[in-house]
């Protein structure tokens, strides 16, 4: 695709951010719901509505800076409230209520690689343009919020995974981390220290997902 000054990517990659952070959250409260607790429904979590989901920081700003500084997107929602001791299995099911956001992620990923195939195929030439773009940034997004949110860092999926699988005596001393987790993350971004290892997972999940539609 040509190039794109910085007013059209910001353009291309609001609404498949805003999708992406909104199902990313739903997706927790929603398996959090199905496994005994209850607390992201009464509280309007489990909505595909993005209002309740949205953190101005973090869906807008955030992921604005970030590709101004970096070239690197990322952003985040408001975190969707898990009360653990409603679980069945709390170790167990945090994992899986974790597990739920990038999950969602991926699915969405495929979604934009169809997306993308239906419009470079039927070749409307008033929207065609502005949705292949919109279709790739969908893909680049739900593919970076997977995989830095499986990084094994808290307050990030990844690292309530990993605080799930520890023996509670390393689990503890993990957890008091969290704090940190996001100051850490964003430094390991900025300095571009992430990005060398990322980027090729990255770049191997799109073309996974374009190869699945046989687009180059």
């Amino acid at each position: 695709m040509p190039e794109l000054n910085i007013i059209q990517q910001i353009s291309a990659l609001i609404l498949p951010l805003i999708f992406a952070v909104t199902l990313h959250e739903a997706a927790h409260g929603w398996v959090a719901d199905k496994l005994g607790d209850d607390t992201a429904r009464k509280m309007g979590r489990i909505t595909l509505n993005p209002l309740p989901h949205i953190d101005w920081i973090g869906t807008v700003l955030l992921p604005v800076g970030m590709l101004l500084l970096t070239g690197f997107v990322f952003g985040y929602a408001k975190p969707v409230p898990v009360n653990v001791l409603r679980l069945g299995n709390m170790r167990r099911d945090m994992a899986l209520v974790a597990l739920a956001g990038p999950g969602s992620n991926l699915v969405m990923m495929i979604m934009w690689g169809l997306v993308a195939k239906f419009v470079t195929t039927t070749g409307i030439p008033s929207i065609t343009q502005a949705l292949v773009y919109m279709a790739f940034y969908g893909v680049l997004i739900n593919a970076v919020l997977a995989l830095l949110n499986l990084l094994p860092i808290l307050p990030l999926d990844g690292g309530r995974v990993l605080a799930s699988i520890l023996p509670p005596n390393l689990a503890e001393p993990f957890s008091r981390l969290e704090p940190f987790g996001m100051i850490i993350l964003i430094v390991l971004l900025v300095s571009g220290f992430l990005g060398h290892f990322l980027w090729p997972a990255i770049g191997t999940l799109q073309n996974l997902t374009f190869s699945l539609y046989g687009i180059n």
